[in-house]
């Protein structure tokens, strides 16, 4: 039952952060073929920048101690990455700035867009050779 708890959450934060990074990433691309103005961009971005810093560290925390150790160990480069970003005061989308780095901030989320997919496929790979394991 617990591993059916883990892979149940598992899932529901890795969709949750795919979906965040996806309305970052919506965000970014209208600001730049300017449908949206940048100060509602960035107010908006930086709404949801600080709850996806920490659903990444349950996810994290989650795989720690459930033991899945590869998992763990793909999502760390993109916790340290986060963790460096909050600590230096770099996190939050600066609307005087924003159309300088429209392309950094774009590559960033895609890069951990790319980083949760591949572990969301690994995800589910574990999943099913782990309920192939118990029927054997």
């Amino acid at each position: 039952m617990a591993e059916v708890l883990y892979w149940i959450s598992t899932f529901v934060l890795i969709l949750t952060l795919l979906c965040m990074l996806g309305y970052q990433l919506i965000l970014l691309v209208d600001l730049e073929f300017d449908y949206i103005n940048p100060y509602d961009s960035t107010s908006r971005i930086n709404q949801v920048v600080l709850p996806e810093f920490i659903i990444l560290g349950i996810f994290c925390f989650t795989n720690l101690i459930a033991g899945h150790w590869f998992t763990f160990f793909l999502s760390l480069p993109c916790m340290y990455y986060n963790a460096r970003l909050y600590f230096k005061r770099e996190h939050l989308a600066d609307v005087t700035e924003i159309y300088n780095k429209l392309k950094w901030e774009k590559n960033k989320r895609l890069f951990k867009a790319a980083n949760l997919v591949i572990i969301f496929v690994f995800s589910i790979l574990s999943l099913v050779w782990t309920l192939t394991e118990d029927v054997h």
